[in-house]
């Protein structure tokens, strides 16, 4: 008896479940649906108890425990959502076929239907949400932008847009110090968990200044300013390039709040090989051939931080600090010679360097925003921001077993920076269909470098030389206005704008007391539009004019020996450029996303690198305004997850290129194709593995005056998630089958060919782990307008 009260007990506890089912179809088309978000809620606390993705054919099924009351929400990109309230029995329930209705205010945005969208396109820009990427919790943010669509890396760690290197980079809409000096290295000490998400602008609007032929690239670190605090802790140890520290936080307490970061990390000294061979033809045919090993290591810091307070619903402040820091060490050995047309030595030394370098930047900024109490969307915002950079060098050379070569030792400094102040005022006015932008923004800028080389005399002692000497000063003043428009219609979106900009150029040389004087105006058109084809396809169009202005390491007339068969000096008499930019894409995201992008630009007078040859068959390389430059091309980006735990990205582009130019009286003409290929798989099991494997291919990119390296590379990745996946610990082996990796470059003229040639580590292992921890509520409000510096580029070869 007691045995059939047990049984009978435990029958009365026996859980039952409702079952759910359906079918979703389009209510104009009558056709399936597929990948739509379906989520049974709790009525009461309005919690999602489970969900689940529609099928193919529009179909769904999912089961809860029964008992309480529910409701089924959907939800899908173009379409309205949708609450059903489901009937409290004990049953299984076939909905049959539940319509969904496209939405009649279609946003001019078309993204991944998805948990978490990877990648939006915008009516002027593409967007990379990273924190949706599974691998941003392992891998640095450098190596994220390989997967972003219309950039690229080559095997130098150089960035490319659309295989140009004039762009801009801005943290948080903001130009930095960060990125001041050299951002690929900045950009492998970041983990790209810090990011939030990385946007690419193509066409960018009036409130952006000119500068950046290619477009801008924008990185939105991760702001977790909510009420309470969360953090995440993450290190790295890789073979060759040493470890990595890195420590984000945020905290808000009330109206305040904090979010910063922290990073430091260490590349051991370590060497690798090159050789440069240079056969000139006019006046006597000749050789120059070179080996050498290169040593370097370097130490690097990282620090951001952003401060904010709310005093009410209208009001807010702002305040960012960043620092960095770069200590590096050099040296190396290298062997020249010099034979004739019999191959004869006619010269022939050995050279030893070595030397340190030091980068550090930092900025402050401060920002002001101003609501309206009858319009909340109406904003007023006022920004100033102060920029100091500098960069240190010092190099010690001596020459021993020397043939014919009787130059002595010697030493070079240099001492170069920039020091920039910005004000801005923008002010934003949204009406029911149309939005309005003006503004108005100064930019101060200096930059300098103080520079000399010192030859050890007869007297052992260090003498300066008066043809290498020189207190380089310049001063920039960049004043502009701008007014926009957006306009938002059902089917359509577009945006333009015209800025005007003001640019004041003085310089100085105190070696040769000569001076610069320029002074110039740009009106610059911009202009894009979307069409939405249907709720998960459209078509943009953007046409933008961009000023290409040089940047200081063009302008520095610094003469670098570290080479003194190959020198390298700037120019501080270029130009501005200006270029014509022109693109169509189109983006389906039906099931994952394809975007297929075809653009056309043309400029004169562009900024390239120039290589002539003088007196002993010495090299220089420099920077000239020369010649015309035609790009046309055609980016295809496709993510397309086969399964909820298989996913594939491809990201690949092609490029004709058009360049041609006179410079010394020479003219120069080169064309060919240049362009990338990357393709990222990634595999999640079920017991909280995660595999992922890349592979990679960059061309050689089209110079005036040759071609660069290309670069292959290939890597797979092992993930193990830990304490409830707040935690990760990953093994990644990268191109496994070879330790080094040889990058070439070839330059050719009427009167010399080069080839030089250079070893990179190549085989690495790297291994880490990360921890993330902290508990959110609400959150903070954040400036929606700031500094946006574009202006100016660092450098390059196109």
């Amino acid at each position: 008896m007691f045995a059939c009260l047990a049984l009978c007990a435990q029958g009365q506890n026996v859980l039952h479940t409702l079952t759910i089912k359906g079918a979703i179809i389009d209510s104009a088309a009558g056709t399936p649906v597929s990948y739509v978000t379906v989520a049974v809620e709790d009525v009461q606390t309005k919690s999602s108890i489970k969900e689940t993705l529609s099928k193919d054919d529009g179909s769904f099924e999912l089961s809860v425990p029964s008992g309480k009351s529910y409701q089924l929400a959907l939800a899908y990109v173009g379409y309205k959502n949708k609450l059903i309230a489901i009937a409290r029995v004990d049953s299984i329930i076939d909905m049959g076929k539940v319509t969904l209705a496209a939405s009649t205010k279609q946003l001019a945005v078309v993204s991944i239907t998805a948990v978490k969208p990877l990648m939006k396109q915008e009516v002027d820009r593409l967007n990379y949400d990273v924190q949706a990427d599974p691998e941003s919790k392992i891998i640095n943010a450098l190596d994220m932008i390989r997967k972003v669509p219309l950039l690229s890396v080559d095997g130098s760690d150089n960035i490319k847009l659309r295989g140009n290197s004039n762009y801009k980079i801005l943290i948080n809409g903001k130009e930095s110090s960060l990125m001041a000096v050299n951002p690929s290295d900045v950009l492998k000490s970041m983990p790209a968990s810090n990011i939030e998400k990385i946007e690419v602008i193509t066409t960018p609007p009036a409130k952006y200044d000119a500068e950046g032929l290619a477009g801008i690239i924008n990185i939105i670190t991760k702001k977790n300013s909510f009420q309470g605090y969360t953090g995440n802790l993450s290190t790295n140890y890789n073979s060759v390039y040493g470890y990595r520290v890195n420590a984000r936080a945020s905290i808000k307490e009330g109206k305040i709040a904090y979010s910063g970061f922290v990073s430091t990390s260490e590349r051991p000294y370590i060497g690798a090989d090159y050789e440069n061979l240079s056969s000139f033809y006019n006046p006597v045919p000749s050789s120059t051939y070179q080996t050498g090993t290169n040593f370097n290591g370097a130490h690097s810091f990282i620090n951001s931080n952003e401060l904010s307070y709310e005093l009410d619903s209208l009001n807010l402040f702002s305040a960012t600090f960043n620092y960095n820091q770069n200590n590096s060490s050099m040296g190396g050995s290298q062997s020249t010679t010099t034979l004739n047309n019999n191959s004869q030595v006619t010269q022939a030394y050995q050279t030893q360097n070595n030397g340190t370098g030091s980068n550090h930047g930092s900025d402050l900024g401060f920002n002001y925003q101003l609501g309206f109490k009858h319009h909340k969307n109406e904003l007023l915002t006022a920004s100033y921001r102060y920029n100091n950079s500098s960069n240190d060098q010092f190099n010690n050379f001596s020459n021993g077993q020397t043939i014919n070569y009787n130059r002595p030792g010697y030493q070079q400094y240099n001492s170069a920076g920039t020091k920039e102040q910005t004000a801005q005022v923008d002010y934003i006015e949204p009406l029911k269909a149309i939005t309005i932008e003006a503004g108005a923004k100064m930019i101060l800028r200096n930059y300098n470098s103080d520079f000399h080389t010192d030859t050890l005399s007869s007297a052992n002692q260090y003498q300066p030389e008066a043809n290498q000497t020189n207190d380089f000063n310049y001063h920039q003043g960049v004043y502009s206005l701008y007014n926009s428009y957006q306009l938002k219609l059902a089917d359509w979106a577009f945006k333009g704008g015209l800025r005007l900009e003001r640019t004041n150029i003085n310089a100085d040389f105190s070696s040769t007391e000569s001076t610069v004087d320029q002074q110039y105006n740009n009106l610059v058109p911009s202009l894009s539009a979307q069409r939405s084809l249907s709720a998960i396809s459209s078509l943009t169009f953007g046409f933008t004019q961009r000023i290409q202005r040089p940047g200081i390491t063009q302008l520095n007339p610094f003469i670098n020996l570290s080479n003194p068969q190959y020198i390298t000096v700037g120019n501080p008499s270029l130009r501005p450029a200006l270029s014509n930019n022109f693109e169509l894409s189109y983006g389906n995201f039906a099931k994952g996303s394809v975007i297929i992008s075809t653009n056309y630009s043309f400029s004169d007078n562009t900024i390239q690198n120039v290589a002539t040859v003088g007196a002993n068959d010495v090299t220089t390389s420099t920077y000239a305004n020369v010649g015309e430059n035609r790009n046309l091309g055609i980016d295809v980006n496709v993510n397309y997850p086969f399964t909820k735990k298989f996913n594939v990205t491809l990201n690949t582009e092609l490029l004709q290129v058009w360049l041609k130019g006179t410079y010394n009286g020479s003219f120069y003409t080169n064309s060919g194709q240049q362009g990338h290929i990357f393709t990222t798989t990634n595999y999640r099991f079920d017991s909280g593995y995660r595999l992922n494997f890349d592979i990679g291919f960059d061309s050689r990119y089209v110079l005036l005056q040759g071609r660069d390296n290309y670069y292959f590379h290939y890597n797979s990745t092992i993930v193990k998630e830990l304490f409830n996946k707040k935690g990760a610990v990953y093994l990644a082996v990268n191109n496994p089958f070879r330790k080094f990796n040889t990058l070439d470059f070839f330059t050719k003229t009427n009167d010399f060919q080069t080839y030089n040639s250079n070893q990179s580590y190549y085989r690495n292992i790297n291994i880490g782990f990360n921890y993330s921890f902290g508990k959110l509520k609400s959150a903070i409000k954040k400036n929606q307008r700031g500094i946006n510096n574009d202006d100016a580029v660092s450098g390059g070869k196109n």
